[in-house]
């Protein structure tokens, strides 16, 4: 009988159980209906939400938390657009209290990120460890948007990170996994002695074979946006990425066979016809 993975593996960080493993957020989407319909299909109980960033009402009155089930998702709020660790730090405690007033679980963790400019939009380390240390003894489960840098991974989660979220490529780039060898070293440095911490994937992701790749790499869960909200058809790919997620995932569990450079034949030795023709 075929696992259902969606129930039978879920995903844990810091004090929060996911039901999926698919992290997915809220902006850039052609309107709030789209972007209900986009959530629900994706298959995730997570979904994160910009505070400064996010345009809360559209252009026709319409407020976007008015299109998110706050009993159904736990609301992740992240620091997006902030280039100072006192920027984001003020932002995380923002979003903090909006969630309390929404009564969200989410309201006891951050996305944090500190970026260093407007052209890579790539994490400013120094200033991500700084805020890091600052949220976590400010009582915040932080999770960290950082490079694929093994190294500045490492010092994050030493700084009190609840998850490290190496980028696959830059945000909304879609250029997919860009160093896998990077990414299984911070799994490797990360996961050593505390096989359960989560690493995440976190932005560059464009399609489903990208998140298949990244799951593949043995990473607990990937965090997207663009990749869903600018395809050209948002639906399906939703769809699309929540298959691919799983069977990423089902792939990792069941260990890929290794690589040859030679052939190996299907079928056993053992048995075969070998009387000779006449």
């Amino acid at each position: 009988m075929a696992t259902d993975i969606s129930t039978a593996d879920t995903l844990t960080i810091g004090t929060h159980t996911l039901q999926s493993r698919l992290v997915v957020g809220t902006g850039k989407y052609a309107s709030h209906h789209l972007m209900q319909e986009s959530l629900q299909r994706s298959g995730t109980d997570c979904i994160t939400v910009a505070v400064r960033r996010e345009r809360l009402i559209d252009a026709e009155g319409n407020n976007l938390l008015d299109f998110i089930d706050t009993d159904r998702y736990t609301l992740l709020p992240n620091t997006a657009g902030c280039f100072t660790a006192d920027d984001a730090v003020r932002v995380a405690r923002l979003g903090r209290e909006i969630l309390l007033g929404l009564e969200n679980p989410g309201a006891d963790w951050v996305k944090l990120e500190v970026l260093a400019d407007t052209k890579t939009l790539l994490p400013d380390p120094v200033a991500t460890i700084d805020a890091t240390e600052r949220l976590v003894a400010d009582g915040f489960q932080v999770l960290c948007y950082s490079t694929d840098d093994p190294i500045i991974a490492r010092r994050l989660k030493e700084a009190g990170a609840t998850s490290v979220m190496p980028a696959a490529s830059p945000i909304g780039s879609g250029q997919g996994v860009l160093n896998p060898n990077n990414i299984r070293i911070c799994l490797e440095y990360l996961k050593e002695g505390d096989p359960d911490y989560p690493v995440i994937v976190d932005a560059g992701v464009g399609t489903a074979s990208d998140v298949t790749q990244a799951m593949e790499l043995g990473v607990d869960g990937i965090l997207l946006n663009t990749g869903i909200a600018h395809a050209q058809d948002p639906l399906r790919m939703a769809d699309a990425m929540r298959l691919g997620l799983e069977a990423g995932r089902l792939a990792y569990l069941s260990g890929r066979i290794p690589k040859k450079l030679y052939a190996t034949a299907s079928s056993p030795d053992e048995g075969a016809i070998t009387a000779k023709l006449r």
